[in-house]
């Protein structure tokens, strides 16, 4: 594997992590199967491009985790006061930000950003072709640091417990609708994150980009655990950043074998799918032995 292969690899996976952080807020924290994440990560992507192309890099940045957001917010409202099942709220929120995104990008099914200046840029002077490379870790450090120390907090362990037992933290007075509507928000709001650093990375954004995010992210979380068992808050958020990585490698030499890159998709979910069924088969052998 060449170089420069292995180092855009390793980029995409730091920015698949900041995804897949957000679907670990969601799935392993609030225990909630969120499907807003395909509409969050084009919506991340799609204000991301947009603003780029209006000279605002940054601010698309920084507005692609407020859209994702408040997408999440959404999903979050439709379970929580509409009363409405996880699922359906994920692929209700999913199917409505379509329209939405199309909206964003001007009734264009995508938006080019090549040569417009993005939040790389100014970093390329610095470290050549290492620029993407360098925002993209330094942007994950950040970001699993702050979600760290957030969990540690009242409110976070607060979000913490509505996952493991909500009629626990209903009976201690706390309120797990609005804990819910809060996770599923930061939770798109890192997915939209993402996707806005995807956009200006790539350089583009297409309104069907986001299709099969929630596989890659959920692929991200198992693979991670898969090699990580260590338990703690902070030893799963590692699990998910080496996931992430590992995912991509995964991928990349699947393509190197000479698989085609439409058979990608497949290739994730047949993985998902092994993951987790590997993990039943072993919960159970541990069950049966006990």
């Amino acid at each position: 594997m060449a170089v420069s292969v292995l180092q855009n690899t390793i980029l995409l996976g730091f920015i698949y992590a900041i995804m897949a952080l957000g679907i670990f807020l969601s799935f392993k924290v609030l225990n909630i199967p969120d499907l807003t994440v395909d509409g969050s990560f084009t919506s991340g992507c799609a204000v991301s491009a947009v603003l780029t192309v209006m000279g605002y890099p940054l601010l698309g940045m920084l507005l692609g985790f407020v859209v994702g957001m408040l997408a999440g917010v959404v999903s979050g409202v439709l379970q929580t006061h509409c009363k409405i099942p996880s699922v359906l709220a994920g692929i209700l929120t999913m199917t409505a930000l379509y329209s939405i995104n199309l909206k964003i990008m001007n009734g264009m099914p995508n938006v080019s950003l090549f040569g417009k200046d993005t939040v790389i840029t100014p970093l390329q002077h610095i470290f050549a072709s290492n620029g993407a490379l360098m925002l993209a870790l330094g942007l994950v450090v950040l970001v699993s640091v702050l979600l760290y120390l957030f969990l540690q907090t009242q409110l976070g362990l607060s979000l913490r417990a509505t996952g493991d037992n909500e009629a626990m933290v209903r009976a201690s007075s706390i309120n797990s609708d609005a804990m819910k509507i809060l996770g599923l928000g930061l939770a798109n709001g890192l997915v939209g994150l993402g996707g806005a650093l995807f956009a200006q990375n790539q350089g583009f954004a297409d309104v069907s980009g986001g299709i099969g995010m929630m596989v890659i992210g959920l692929a991200s979380i198992l693979v991670g655990e898969a090699f990580l068992h260590k338990r703690g808050i902070g030893w799963q958020l590692c699990s998910v950043l080496l996931g992430a990585i590992i995912y991509q490698l995964i991928m990349t030499f699947a393509l190197q074998l000479g698989i085609a890159s439409s058979d990608i998709k497949l290739l994730s979910a047949v993985l998902v799918a092994g993951a987790i069924s590997l993990s039943q088969l072993q919960w159970k052998r541990r069950k049966q032995h006990a």
